[in-house]
């Protein structure tokens, strides 16, 4: 009797055990944070609190946002890379994570090691001035550059994020150096801009299309290699001086490095799901972009870009350091 006892209370605790090991496996069971790392209000925050809304829904659990600026977005990157690999912190971020390995030699972490989750948009950027900045066209603003670029303010959000991306390109493109002031995002830059206290910018149309409508900042182009239909009349920065000119703001979501593959998957279903969303889709395009395509939407899209664009953007700014 005492054996049969003892036998029968071994199999209850392991019955436990396995239920508790099915209840810890399933994914999600608690709130997931998603990192966007520059400040609240910016155009990677927008980004970010539109898909998170959507996949919440889809994987039953809060996706809480949470920002932090500074260091061109590689802080708050740092912070998940160095996370826990279970699937409970993320990162949103753009075409800015591609600098992390040229501009900052001594990050904690690789960027090419994180794991891929998708892409989610490819944002088009405008040249942007201050409402009462002289110059009316891309090509007199331009040619003032050439003059005395020192004496122009440029706002970032730092060292390699894609609003620097830009002005690299532009002062490549004319031969001399702004006076660039980075901020730890691009939410602060434009209250400046608007507020007349910089010059100029480059900055993401999540960012810039309400601003531009209301006239409350100058557009001169857009950055894209044709015109967009949200502002049909503005032309691209290659019409307008800078041939060859052409740069998006993709944007997507990465995982900690040794995510398993379940989760990884989990997140991708998830991520797709949101991007087919009618709200999703409508908010985006008043904002002059979309979702990217299903195909896209997934890891090995995202490792292939990442890939391509770490060799693209080291090459330039290798250039533009010179």
């Amino acid at each position: 009797m005492k054996t049969a006892q003892t036998i029968f209370a071994t199999l209850t605790l392991l019955a436990g055990l396995t239920g508790q090991a099915v209840a810890q496996d399933k994914y999600p069971s608690k709130a997931i944070t998603l990192m966007v790392p520059a400040a609240a209000g910016g155009p990677s925050d927008t980004v970010a609190r539109l898909v998170a809304q959507s996949m919440s829904k889809t994987l039953g659990q809060q996706i809480i946002i949470e920002n932090m600026g500074g260091a061109g977005g590689s802080l708050g990157t740092a912070s998940v890379a160095q996370s826990e690999p279970d699937g409970y912190r993320l990162v949103l971020y753009h075409i800015g994570v591609a600098t992390f390995s040229a501009l900052y030699p001594n990050l904690p972490f690789k960027p090419e090691e994180l794991t891929s989750v998708g892409l989610v948009t490819e944002v088009p950027m405008t040249v942007v001035a201050r409402k009462d900045y002289p110059a009316k066209t891309l090509a007199e603003l331009l040619a003032g550059l050439k003059k005395d670029a020192e004496a122009v303010t440029f706002g970032t959000a730092g060292t390699g994020a894609v609003s620097d991306l830009c002005g690299r390109l532009i002062q490549d493109a004319v031969g001399a150096k702004m006076t660039v002031v980075p901020y730890k995002g691009m939410g602060p830059a434009m209250t400046d801009l608007i507020g007349g206290r910089i010059d100029l910018a480059c900055d993401q149309t999540t960012n810039t299309a309400t601003q531009i409508k209301a006239n409350e900042i100058k557009a001169f182009a857009v950055t894209t290699a044709k015109r967009i239909s949200l502002f049909p009349d503005l032309p691209t920065v290659s019409e307008s001086g800078i041939q060859g000119f052409e740069l998006s703001a993709w944007h997507a979501i990465w995982a900690p490095k040794g995510t398993p593959e379940p989760i990884r998957k989990t997140l991708s279903d998830a991520l797709k799901t949101a991007l087919k969303d009618p709200v999703v889709i409508e908010r985006f395009a008043t904002l002059g972009t979309a979702p990217v395509a299903e195909d896209q939407a997934t890891p090995s899209a995202l490792d292939a870009k990442f890939k391509s664009e770490i060799q693209r953007l080291s090459a330039l700014i290798a250039k533009s350091s010179k």
